[in-house]
C-alpha cells in the first residue's frame, strides 16, 4: 500500500471536482480524502495499491467536465490504517 498527498491548483472549485474525485477514487479501489483550500486549490489523501492511487492521480490531472487543472503537486505519505473509504472533508 502507497500514499501520495496531492494538490490540484486550477480551476477546481466550483466545478464539481471534490465530488468526481470521490468516485474515482471510490471506482479504482483508493481510501482517503479530499477537500478544498481557502487559496482555491483542492487537496486529497489517495492511499491504496500502487496502480489503483496511480489511475486517481491520472484522473485528477484531468479532472470533471469544467474543470482546468494547471498544476498538480504530488508528495508521498505514510498510509493511515484508520482510513477505509473515501470521503469528503471540510475546507482547510
Amino acid at each position: 500500500m502507497i500514499a501520495r498527498r496531492v494538490v490540484i491548483r486550477g480551476r477546481v472549485q466550483g466545478v464539481g471536482f471534490r465530488y468526481a474525485l470521490i468516485d474515482a477514487a471510490t471506482a479504482a479501489g483508493v481510501a482517503g480524502w479530499v477537500r478544498n483550500r481557502r487559496d482555491g486549490s483542492v487537496e486529497a489523501w489517495l492511499q491504496g495499491g500502487e496502480a489503483a492511487v496511480a489511475a486517481a492521480i491520472a484522473w485528477s490531472r484531468r479532472g470533471p467536465p469544467g474543470a482546468r487543472v494547471e498544476a498538480l503537486d504530488v508528495a508521498d505519505g505514510t498510509p493511515d490504517a484508520a482510513l477505509v473509504a473515501f470521503e469528503l472533508r471540510a475546507t482547510a
